[in-house]
């Protein structure tokens, strides 16, 4: 049985991962930690990760980037495994934990916790390196009106994704208002929209001569994240310091 340290425990991802971890197999919730201590939960909850005395093999952390260092520097004083799931992550705090936390403990690091999306990006990763030159590529992504993060790190990735397929690097364009000219040939167009409660839409468009390819992947309930943050955990727990990504879970599934 993987015991799992929920950070962040009393967010709205951590209350639905507290529910979906009641009855998944291999794994328990051991212990929680979040500075709001208000709600009641099946296990004890720390709001100091120092007060922390319950033993755990692996933190699963849905967070705030302003917790970041305090939860790193626990996990490598105690080597347990992390399962970064937080968003809205600065560029220096993404590379301590890719290029300098991961060579003390495993890491598993991936934009977006949902199986499902991680696919998305394998097919226009594909798409990509076969439409190359003759498509325009366009990402648009919808959330919800109270995030704060935009393009949203999903939206990066999969540009990232798609950047690192193609022989000509292109340019991120985000946003077009104040550029009175034409599309550049080589510009991935990225778009963000806030509205409503939607929980989470990506498209990436190829747009061509007489053709649009449009790939599509649409999160309906926030279940999608917290059962791939507990995939993640089972798949961490017995492995050498290192960075892990859904990638590597997927291939192993497969």
């Amino acid at each position: 049985m993987i015991n799992v340290l929920l950070s962040g425990c009393n967010g709205k991802m951590g209350q639905v991962i507290t529910r979906l971890a009641d009855g998944f197999n291999g794994l328990k919730i051991a212990a929680g930690f979040d500075i709001n201590n208000n709600i009641n939960n099946p296990y004890p909850v720390f709001t100091s990760l120092k007060e922390c005395n319950v033993k755990a093999d692996v933190i699963v952390d849905f967070s705030n980037p302003k917790a970041f260092g305090g939860l790193i520097e626990f996990a490598q004083e105690r080597k347990i495994p992390v399962v970064m799931c937080t968003t809205g992550l600065s560029s220096e705090q993404t590379h301590v934990l890719k290029d300098e936390v991961s060579k003390h403990i495993p890491v598993f690091f991936s934009a977006n916790m949902s199986i499902g999306v991680n696919l998305l990006i394998d097919l226009v990763k594909k798409a990509a390196k076969v439409l190359e030159g003759q498509f325009d590529i366009e990402i648009v992504e919808k959330h919800h009106n109270q995030k704060i993060d935009a393009p949203s790190g999903t939206a990066l990735a999969i540009a990232d994704a798609i950047n690192e397929t193609l022989e000509e690097k292109c340019e991120y364009m985000y946003d077009r208002h104040s550029r009175r000219k034409k599309r550049g040939r080589q510009e991935i167009g990225i778009h963000a929209v806030r509205g409503g409660t939607i929980v989470g839409d990506h498209s990436v468009i190829f747009a061509g001569n007489d053709e649009i390819i449009e790939i599509n992947h649409t999160a309906t309930s926030k279940e999608i994240f917290g059962v791939g943050a507990l995939k993640a955990s089972l798949f961490l727990a017995a492995k050498k310091p290192g960075l892990y990504s859904m990638t590597d879970l997927i291939a192993e599934i497969k």
